[in-house]
């Protein structure tokens, strides 16, 4: 694995932090309970586990900023600090915070002041704690450290406000804002999630190696097992509050002991499919081997598709040729030419009936803006694009019908396209009363029914709003809204990408088995390049509004052509590739 042989620099000086049997209550539910580990100095601990485990209330706790209606319990202690972390004084722990323990959150937008310019942001964290003589020198250092995050033009960039910077560049002010002083632990929560592979890549190096010259302790926070495979020399795993299992990483991940934690491990390894090609869940994790154990790794292989003759028999289903789409932006100036944006440059493909076809490309690189023109919500400012016999280009919404019942989207965020007002029945027969349709209120009952079978949930769903489900949930409802209809085509946009490992592996194999069951052409797009490789059997890479590479996923992962396409694949991380790392 990277990063090991700095990862406890440091280490041997005595604990830098030590805890003991922290407990969170809300009321009479506990949620964190009895919660024991230490920390040496320079240490890298990776806290791992599900939604709701207690892994954010744990960081949160230890900072003291736990919300009043919370009870905490228990002991933990910072090397060089005399009070207890849980019980000091709100102004003994504002002095501590940002100078002795940081943290870099998952949303620097919301985290960062948006009124306030970035250098002022990290100049303000040295000037609160004194560590700079003046504003002078508080400003010039604040450059420095801007510079040493690797911000491009660092003068500029102290100059700009949050949203004038891109989601890596602000995740690094966070960084630079959270090492600003030289502390002693850094708490990261979920600090690359929202991030491209490419930006992830480089964040997780830069934090590795920030904390690496400063022996700093880290503790990382995520539900992502590769990321830590990659950051962390030890793991602690929550589930429920509780510590089920700690120790050595290469131990835990290789030889797990709880059943959780090899679900875990399971779960979020999409190189390893039980007997039927399907992923592992947490129900059939028994027969997991980890990959220590396997004698190898294995590349992932796909899940089978229809036979490439069959597959390319007979008309194209998607056909784009062409594709241009250009958005004017608003005005810099009062008389200024509006800047030009090309979202798509000349795009030309085709889908055969029953294909499987993933989309891949950082934000910016046009995927969806290509996902709205096919799905008949946008137009393109020049090409052609049809779709299951249907021409976009000028179509008017009545023209587009026949589309709108050949293709169905599922979104990335089910909560966001889920009507909270309505009731999980009326979501999902809501597209059976399009014209055309002649079943009755019994019928289109008898199809919700039908339709939440499939996806795995009872009939008494159909009674409840979105809120009441959890995210894994939602979006097997919005799955079955997108299916009820019986599309020939099933785009699925970041289906997979706000969800837990155990519920991801949940959802990618039920959409596997839809998309069998139902022969559907399936258009995949997402960042997460293992989850297109388990699911496609051809691959599209898309850069700056153009198709860069595109072929069979194997051939492309293995053998990419293009650089891009090569940058991409060395910055995904891979939970099977990295535990085979040499220490």
């Amino acid at each position: 694995m990277r990063n090991r042989d700095t990862a406890s620099a440091g280490a041997g000086t005595g604990n830098l932090l030590e805890v003991s049997d922290l407990s969170v209550s809300a009321g009479s539910k506990a949620l964190v309970s009895s919660l024991s580990f230490s920390m040496a100095a320079g240490e890298r601990i990776g806290l791992i586990g599900e939604s709701g485990s207690g892994k954010s209330l744990t960081a949160t706790a230890l900072l003291g900023l736990l919300p009043d209606e919370l009870t905490v319990s228990g002991t933990a202690h910072l090397r060089g600090f005399g009070p207890d972390l849980l019980t000091a004084s709100d102004k003994a722990m504002q002095d501590l915070r940002g100078d002795e323990i940081s943290m870099v959150f998952q949303e620097p937008l919301s985290a960062l002041n948006p009124l306030m310019k970035v250098g002022a942001q990290v100049a303000e964290v040295m000037l609160q704690h004194r560590t700079v003589p003046n504003r002078a020198a508080a400003r010039r250092r604040a450059v420095e450290l801007l510079a040493s995050v690797r911000i491009p033009d660092p003068a500029q960039a102290a100059g700009a406000y949050p949203h004038q910077l891109s989601g890596g560049q602000r995740q690094r002010v966070m960084v630079a804002m959270a090492l600003a002083n030289d502390p002693q632990l850094l708490l990261a929560d979920e600090p690359t999630t929202a991030l491209d592979v490419t930006v992830q890549s480089q964040v997780l190096e830069l934090i590795s190696a920030q904390v690496s010259e400063r022996g700093t302790g880290l503790l990382f926070i995520t539900h992502d097992l590769a990321v830590v495979a990659n950051m962390c020399t030890r793991v602690l795993v929550l589930n429920k509050g509780r510590l089920v299992e700690s120790g050595d990483l290469d131990k835990i991940f290789s030889a797990p002991e709880h059943p959780y934690t090899r679900a875990l491990l399971a779960a979020s390894d999409l190189s390893a499919t039980d007997g039927r090609g399907r992923l592992f869940t947490v129900e059939t994790a028994a027969a997991y081997v980890p990959p220590a154990l396997r004698g190898g790794t294995p590349p992932a292989a796909p899940t089978p598709q229809a036979p490439r003759s069959e597959a390319a028999a007979g008309p194209a289903l998607i056909s784009a040729t062409g594709l241009g789409r250009t958005y004017h932006r608003a005005r810099t100036t009062p008389f200024g030419p509006r800047p030009v944006v090309n979202a798509l440059a000349d795009v030309s493909f085709t889908v055969a009936p029953g294909e499987r076809v993933g989309i891949v490309g950082e934000s910016g690189s046009g995927k969806s803006t290509l996902l709205r023109i096919l799905a008949g919500l946008d137009t393109p400012t020049s090409g052609q694009a049809t779709v299951a016999g249907t021409s976009i280009a000028g179509a008017r919404e009545s023209d587009l019908v026949p589309l709108r019942n050949a293709l169905q989207i599922v979104f990335q965020d089910p909560l966001g396209s889920l009507d909270p007002r309505m009731k999980v029945a009326d979501i999902i027969a809501e597209p059976l009363l399009v014209p055309g349709r002649k079943l009755d209120a019994a019928g289109r009952l008898a199809e919700v029914h039908r339709m939440l079978g499939l996806v795995g949930l009872d009939a008494e769903s159909a009674h409840r709003y979105p809120h009441q489900f959890s995210g894994g949930q939602r979006q097997r409802i919005s799955i079955a809204r997108a299916l009820v209809n019986r599309p020939r085509i099933l785009v699925a946009d970041e289906p997979v990408s706000a969800l837990d490992v155990s519920v991801r592996a949940q959802v990618l194999n039920l959409i596997a088995d839809l998309v069998d069951e139902y022969a559907l052409t399936l258009l995949l797009v997402s960042h997460d390049l293992s989850v297109v490789r388990h699911l496609c059997g051809r691959v599209i890479v898309m850069k700056d509004g153009r198709i860069v590479e595109s072929g069979d996923t194997e051939q492309i992962y293995n053998h990419p052509a293009h650089p891009y396409t090569a940058q991409l694949i060395s910055s995904s991380l891979d939970l099977s590739e990295e535990l085979a790392m040499p220490n």
